[in-house]
């Protein structure tokens, strides 16, 4: 019994830790490619906060203060309406972090002739026909001036 119960252990053990892997992805090394930018269009850059979690974390912490006031329907009431007021402030407060900045959708052929494109937040010192580095891939690529 105690090694059928060490395998599923040590299966159950080898299913997590292969679950928390990132497949493609090495620390410390970053692919960086040269080019010149062939156009540079100005951009929005949609926030990556979900929405809903300000009004249901609000609304957990507002349910929690509520409960610590009151007894039995008093402590009630005051739990619902700790939850709804803490719902509309977490709410307000996400929209603080939900607005959109200004990016850049930047153009460049690289030194082999392929064309990539990049999403990022404005760079004031990027221009077009500038030399410049393309670091890493993917949505954590970015251009940076060549000097």
């Amino acid at each position: 019994m105690k090694s059928k119960m060490s395998v599923v252990s040590l299966v159950l053990a080898a299913v997590f830790l292969v679950g928390c892997a990132t497949p493609g992805t090495t620390t410390g090394e970053m692919e960086i490619r040269s080019g010149v930018i062939q156009s540079i269009t100005p951009t929005q850059i949609e926030s990556s906060h979900h929405q809903g979690i300000g009004a249901i974390l609000g609304g957990l912490g507002g349910a929690a203060v509520g409960s610590l006031f009151g007894n039995g329907s008093g402590r009630d009431v005051m739990m619902v309406a700790g939850a709804v007021g803490g719902g509309f402030a977490g709410n307000a407060v996400q929209k603080n972090y939900d607005q959109p900045i200004a990016g850049q959708q930047i153009l460049v052929r690289l030194n082999n002739g392929v064309l990539v494109t990049v999403i990022q937040p404005v760079n004031a010192q990027l221009a077009p026909d500038m030399k410049v580095y393309v670091q890493g891939a993917g949505t954590e690529a970015h251009v940076v001036p060549q000097y």
